[in-house]
């Protein structure tokens, strides 16, 4: 009885024993399921906090790259002209977005974002300082058209003038001839009297007299006067058909009927010339017209009419 007692007491004993040391395997395995779950959870929220970091950096990258392509827009043609420090914003904003996808360094990204925001803002103060030099340029370049209009303006005013003026000098310098008359004349006698007819068949003679004005604006000096007197069929009375019998005037080769050396001096002067048939005919009925030429223009004319 004794023994079996004994056995009992050890039996019971080592059960408890068992039992305690489930006891204290299962209060392990209890600490270190809690602990997992607390790690799980530290480690999750990490997780969390690093994708939320890294959505963030993404966002700050973003922002930047649309204020940056904003300022292209606003500013135009004129950020063309830094196409150097673009190149360097796009190499470092790829760059940024390579970090994002390999690493979670984010301090190093956050620098790096820090070195792209600096490069922008010289970027835009470069813009700045573009545009208002720019800016200036342009207005002292619309100042200066202006000055460059109203000078070409003011040169073609006087131009006008000055030509306006030549023209009134040009035009007052042409000495006129007046009281421009033709007359029929009969030969009388040996010595060939003049006798005033208006009889085409006694016309042996044609005398053209004419007042060369006074003009002290012209030069004085010799000069060459041409009349032309035409038939009443409009054919010139002319003693022939070569260079020798012809003038200049108005650009035309006009043929003559006589012509006259003369000395102007600039005062009023009268002058006649005369033409004698040059055959037996008789003189053409009908008005002649005369006109007076000198220095290739025409200064007088008139008519005269015989029977």
């Amino acid at each position: 009885m004794a023994e079996e007692k004994k056995a009992q007491e050890v039996s019971t004993k080592g059960y408890k024993i068992t039992i305690g040391i489930m006891a204290v395997i299962i209060a392990v395995l209890l600490w270190m399921l809690l602990f997992t779950k607390e790690h799980v959870k530290v480690v999750e929220t990490e997780k969390d906090n690093v994708e939320l970091e890294r959505v963030k950096l993404e966002g700050e990258l973003d922002s930047l790259m649309t204020e940056y392509e904003s300022i292209q827009t606003e500013y135009g043609t004129l950020a063309d002209s830094m196409s150097t420090k673009d190149s360097i914003i796009q190499a470092k904003s790829m760059e940024i977005k390579k970090l994002l996808a390999k690493t979670h360094d984010y301090r190093k990204i956050k620098r790096q974002l820090r070195i792209l925001r600096g490069i922008q803002q010289s970027y835009v103060d470069q813009l700045d300082s573009l545009y208002t030099v720019n800016h200036e340029l342009e207005e002292k370049l619309d100042i200066a058209n202006q000055n460059i209009r109203k000078e070409q303006n003011r040169a073609k005013s006087l131009s006008q003038e000055k030509e306006e003026l030549s023209k009134k000098v040009e035009v007052g310098s042409v000495i006129k001839a007046y009281n421009v008359t033709g007359k029929g004349y009969h030969l009388k006698g040996k010595k060939k009297r003049e006798v005033e007819t208006m009889k085409a068949r006694r016309t042996d003679r044609i005398k053209i007299c004419f007042t060369l004005a006074e003009n002290p604006v012209a030069d004085p000096g010799p000069r060459t006067v041409y009349i032309r007197v035409a038939r009443p069929d409009g054919v010139i009375i002319r003693k022939g058909d070569t260079d020798k019998y012809s003038f200049e005037a108005n650009g035309s080769k006009l043929q003559f009927t006589m012509k006259e050396e003369i000395e102007y001096k600039n005062k009023a002067m009268k002058m006649c010339v005369v033409w004698d048939k040059l055959t037996e005919d008789k003189a053409m009925k009908g008005t002649y017209e005369v006109s007076v030429f000198m220095d290739h223009q025409k200064i007088g004319s008139s008519s005269f009419t015989l029977e």
